[in-house]
């Protein structure tokens, strides 16, 4: 009998971790000798624990295929994290029970490092329970932070979102500078990582002064409100490019605001204003501030050609290795060359890969700590060309909307805790 599969989506979404969803379903229909359904949990992990399941087979070719070009989870995602078996253990056997109801052998996880560290969770425990499930990390992120991988699906659309929107905000600031805005700052996401950031130095290229706050760089007030005086004296005006995950040397974020999120993260938002005022009170110059927040991230209207590319390799990769018979794996990016851009498909073993962040190299940034070196501008720029648009209806774009429909349920309530 033919094993089925589950693909789950976990974590913040993406403009193109649906690409990913199509390049796992898509290839797994060009398998229905070894392949049986497709399944996909409802919100993500959630689903598979709480037994709804949706049936994907349900779906028409052109949906599953418009995923391709729709932003967002469209299965619906979540931030729960299973922990360690021996606190989780409940929740890691029930999800072999729903592998075992539904038949299922083949477990595509699409997330980050959390997801990673489940999905080779979840092989392990399988086996001991005696019912062997081939579990495939799928990577996505937006923080470019796992490791192994040249780059993650997500991160070359919203480094493009990055760098054009810091160019046109920069071209607006710098025509009212004389008489109004002074200093631009905005926010982008980036926990521990500051690839995000990053991207915004790009524009430098086109004249725009810049000055980027990285996570991996302690916030030195003196110095950054030295550096932003300085460019604004010599041009007018200049844009900041804050990282969420900018911090001071004692380790708090500019940002905290006390909380935690579901994965027990510092829940951040707010180091712009911070910055902002900051250069308010010291410097008396006129600012204005903005957080990219979601926007950032589901920027489908101008996402990376390239990044879109990768994340339905990576999906279809996923279920060849699955095929081939590995298990506890990711499938990556490994780069041959920049320019020109070219790169091949690896694979990474899940030991290696779960609860490992991989940050900007201390030689991607510039000495000053508030720019990008040319080493770093050679691998941000192949991720972010091209560009992959979306299908327009009524001056809209055409995003697909799936049915959901639902599968039978099998097994007795359960309850997260």
């Amino acid at each position: 009998m033919k094993k089925n599969a589950l693909y789950a989506q976990s974590g913040g979404v993406t403009a193109v971790i649906n690409a990913s969803a199509c390049g796992v379903i898509e290839t797994a229909r060009r398998h229905r000798d070894k392949i049986g359904k497709v399944y996909a949990g409802r919100n993500g992990i959630i689903g598979a624990l709480t037994e709804d399941l949706i049936d994907t087979g349900k779906e028409s070719p052109a949906a599953i295929a418009g995923l391709r070009t729709t932003p967002s989870g469209a299965f619906g995602s979540c931030r729960y994290k299973l922990k360690s078996l021996e606190t989780h253990r409940r929740e890691y056997e029930r999800l072999i029970e729903v592998f075992r109801a539904h038949h299922i052998g083949y477990f595509f996880y699409n997330g980050g490092g959390d997801s990673a560290d489940t999905c080779f969770k979840v092989s392990q425990l399988s086996n001991t329970l005696g019912y062997p499930v081939q579990a495939i990390h799928v990577p996505k992120t937006i923080d470019n932070d796992l490791p192994i991988t040249d780059c993650c699906p997500g991160f070359g659309s919203v480094a493009k979102y990055v760098a054009v929107s810091v160019l046109e905000a920069s071209f607006d600031v710098r025509s009212m500078a004389r008489t109004s805005t002074k200093v631009f700052v905005v926010e982008v996401m980036g926990r521990h990582a500051g690839w995000i950031a990053a991207a915004g130095g790009l524009v430098e290229d086109q004249g725009i002064p810049v000055v980027i706050l990285f996570p991996e760089i302690v916030f030195d007030e003196a110095k950054f409100l030295t550096r932003v005086d300085t460019l604004v004296k010599q041009h007018g005006y200049c844009t900041v490019v804050v990282s969420e995950g900018c911090h001071h040397a004692d380790g708090t974020f500019l940002a905290e605001q006390g909380a935690r999120d579901a994965f027990g993260h510092a829940q951040l938002g707010g180091a712009a204003p911070v910055v902002a005022n900051l250069v308010k009170q010291a410097l008396g110059h006129k600012f204005h501030w903005a957080v990219a927040d979601y926007l950032q991230r589901a920027a489908r209207h101008i996402a990376s050609a390239t990044d879109v590319k990768q994340a339905y390799q990576l999906g279809q990769r996923a279920v060849e290795l699955a095929l081939k018979g590995h298990n506890a794996v990711m499938p990556t990016l490994e780069r041959v060359s920049d320019v020109p851009y070219r790169y091949k498909l690896g694979m990474a073993p899940l030991a290696k890969v779960a609860n490992v962040e991989k940050f900007m190299p201390r030689d991607f940034i510039s000495k000053d700590g508030f720019g990008i070196t040319e080493k770093c501008r050679r691998y941000l720029l192949p991720l972010i060309q091209g560009e992959d648009y979306p299908k327009y209806k009524a001056g809209l774009p055409a995003y697909v909307t799936l049915k959901h429909v639902a599968v039978a349920k099998k097994l007795p309530e359960f309850e997260l805790k």
